[in-house]
């Protein structure tokens, strides 16, 4: 297949990329940090269309997003809401425009109303089902990340743990997160995209470990693997205020994750 990713920079998308290439898919990356002129949140870019127009199915991924330190510091600020708005309202139209097959890449935190990614997702969910395309949701994937503006609380632990050798909790640990192992989100994304035709679109794929874990559990197995130092803060989360809504877990027909929350944190933790 001849795979559009949206977003090829991103969190998912960098994964997908090196993914999809290892299983002999062609791969044509979209991304701001790929190339300064692929910006989303412009109208017009006649390359965009004719790689719309082209590819076999899009992904999309992009969105101004980032871990939970990057939502509490943007997510209500004008910018924010205003990058991902524009980045909706052009990619959906041209999505309409060439009737490609797409899946829109959503969150779990689409459900919480007092989120405004959340909201925003929550749109941007409404705008696939009107126009025919699938809505995936993520929960909590990680992976290597070279962004540290936007990074995740796997990947914040792993680096202070190896080099600072002490691990500095943001909240007091205690919220429950449902992680999952980017190479798994990236098996799941793939395994749609060559189903997407015969899919219920109507249905929710939720793309997640499909179980809970506290934040302070990832600390104490790095605490096992590099014997850290672990302080947790005296705040509670105020993200995503550990809301704790159930996947569905219709997705399971076609698809299951792989790795452990132990497995992924002992793997991501070799490559740093």
């Amino acid at each position: 297949m001849k795979h559009l990713i949206l977003g090829s920079s991103g969190q998912i998308g960098a994964h997908f990329v090196d993914y999809l290439q290892s299983k002999g898919e062609q791969v044509t990356e979209y991304d701001i940090e790929y190339k300064e002129w692929q910006d989303l949140r412009e109208v017009y870019n006649p390359t965009l269309e004719s790689y719309i127009d082209t590819c076999d199915i899009v992904h999309f991924l992009a969105f101004d997003v980032g871990g939970a330190k990057y939502l509490e510091e943007n997510q209500d600020k004008h910018q924010f809401i205003d990058n991902n708005m524009r980045i909706m309202t052009n990619t959906f139209s041209l999505l309409k425009n060439y009737n490609k097959p797409f899946i829109f890449a959503s969150s779990q935190m689409a459900e919480m109303g007092y989120s405004s990614y959340g909201m925003l997702k929550s749109l941007g969910e409404k705008i696939t089902r009107d126009l025919g395309g699938l809505v995936v949701k993520f929960w909590n994937v990680y992976g290597y990340e070279t962004d540290p503006k936007k990074s995740h609380v796997i990947t914040d632990f792993i680096k202070m743990a190896k080099h600072d050798g002490v691990i500095k909790m943001r909240t007091d640990g205690t919220e429950s997160r449902q992680f999952l192992y980017a190479d798994d989100a990236c098996e799941a994304l793939l395994i749609l995209a060559k189903k997407y035709k015969k899919l219920n679109k109507n249905k929710n794929y939720c793309i997640t470990s499909f179980e809970w874990n506290k934040v302070y559990e990832i600390a104490e197995v790095l605490d096992v693997l590099s014997s850290c130092k672990v302080i947790p803060a005296d705040r509670k989360d105020e993200t995503q205020r550990n809301a704790m809504n159930e996947p569905d877990p219709y997705i399971e027909k076609y698809w299951q994750p792989r790795t452990s929350l132990k497995e992924g944190i002992m793997k991501l933790y070799s490559l740093y």
